[in-house]
């Protein structure tokens, strides 16, 4: 009902269009496509029942902040010393400024994600910088969920002249929305493309796509490997554990910096993302030093307390040495500086792991579930 009306009433461009002609018989000739649309190698399971009795239950406390949050203005006036920065925008938007060439990851400026401006999970701060004033050489998008293809955010980068690098099918909502052809470029997991001197390889992800109530499963969805001369960087894109990870680490790294999704999950339907003890497992998979802890404040798409996410990877990294980044939302920083971590989020009510555990299912059996190492953290 809400999609015709929003047809109805505005014609929902931000719905996008579906891969047609030789756009489709390239996403049908990918080793991902099987029956009329992408699937994932591994299996994923969902307690559909569990999950639509949770949304008439109660809600949890302190699932979004109670005060406004705090934000920083970035200033990109003199690129990083060390030739690697990163900013975090909030949720899994970041500007990665990576030896010479300037990322745009999965840009959400809108107030909602939706397709409808007064409909749909809205953010929790005004974006701390104004997108078309950000230096900007490439734009890359995960997949076309609406809290990473932002209809919004896209026109506006329409005036740069920033190339679009997304997942096979995900052109077909670029070009319906004015990008030229020939500033996207898809690629199927494990090809590459070269921006400067920086290679961008999508690589392999467990989740899925769709921006209507149909056809859901037509364009791709991944991660993405940016492998500069000096520095490398990794970015989980929503995903679920997976098979692939130490094979990404094995061909692409060791990363200097990770941005691995680590909020909005639930335990109804734990192979759709990481949740934060294997989010940090990833991390350690793909061979990352620091990580950067992303899909989480800055909006509410599931019934955690907003602060769980980064208070439990903050626990699963410090059994196993891992360093964090915990930035605020507009903070820029060189993760080959190791900044020192500042607790900037209250202190809220949070579930630790023990009562609240989500571990994905190894290939959608409920019943074998993916085990976390056990804790090394001495003392």
């Amino acid at each position: 009902m809400v999609a015709l009306a929003c047809i109805a009433l505005t014609h929902c461009a931000a719905f996008g269009a579906r891969p047609t002609g030789e756009r489709l018989a390239r996403a049908m000739r990918s080793p991902q496509w099987h029956h009329g649309r992408f699937e994932n190698p591994q299996a994923s399971w969902t307690d559909l029942t569990a999950s639509y009795l949770r949304l008439f239950a109660r809600s949890e406390p302190d699932t979004q902040p109670s005060v406004p949050l705090e934000t920083v203005s970035p200033a990109f006036d003199t690129p990083p010393a060390s030739g690697l920065a990163v900013t975090w925008f909030g949720h899994s938007s970041a500007l990665l400024e990576i030896d010479g060439v300037n990322v745009l990851v999965d840009p959400l400026w809108s107030a909602r994600a939706s397709p409808i401006g007064w409909l749909g999970p809205s953010r929790w701060f005004i974006p701390p910088a104004k997108l078309d004033a950000l230096p900007v050489d490439a734009v890359v998008i995960s997949h076309d969920h609406y809290d990473h293809l932002d209809y919004g955010s896209i026109l506006t980068l329409k005036g740069t002249r920033a190339r679009f690098v997304v997942p096979l099918g995900v052109g077909a909502h670029l070009e319906h929305w004015g990008i030229p052809r020939e500033r996207i470029t898809e690629l199927d997991w494990w090809e590459s493309t070269r921006i400067g001197g920086l290679d961008v390889v999508a690589t392999p992800a467990r989740h899925a796509s769709g921006r209507g109530l149909s056809k859901s499963n037509r364009t791709l969805w991944a991660g993405f490997a940016f492998i500069g001369s000096k520095h490398r960087a990794w970015y989980s894109g929503d995903t679920g554990f997976h098979d692939d990870l130490a094979r990404i680490g094995e061909r692409f790294g060791p990363f200097d910096v990770t941005l691995i999704e680590s909020g909005q999950y639930d335990a109804n339907w734990p192979d759709a993302h990481l949740g934060p003890e294997l989010a940090v497992e990833a991390h350690r998979r793909v061979r990352g030093t620091a990580l950067l802890p992303v899909h989480w404040g800055a909006l509410q798409l599931a019934p955690h307390p907003w602060t769980e996410p980064i208070e439990r990877v903050l626990v699963a990294a410090a059994c196993h040495d891992v360093e964090v980044l915990a930035l605020r939302p507009g903070e820029r920083v060189e993760p080959t500086e190791h900044p020192p971590l500042e607790r900037w989020w209250p202190n809220a009510a949070w579930r630790p792991a023990s009562k609240a555990p989500v571990l994905g299912t190894k290939n959608g059996n409920a019943a074998e579930r993916i085990a976390l190492p056990p804790c090394t953290r001495s003392g």
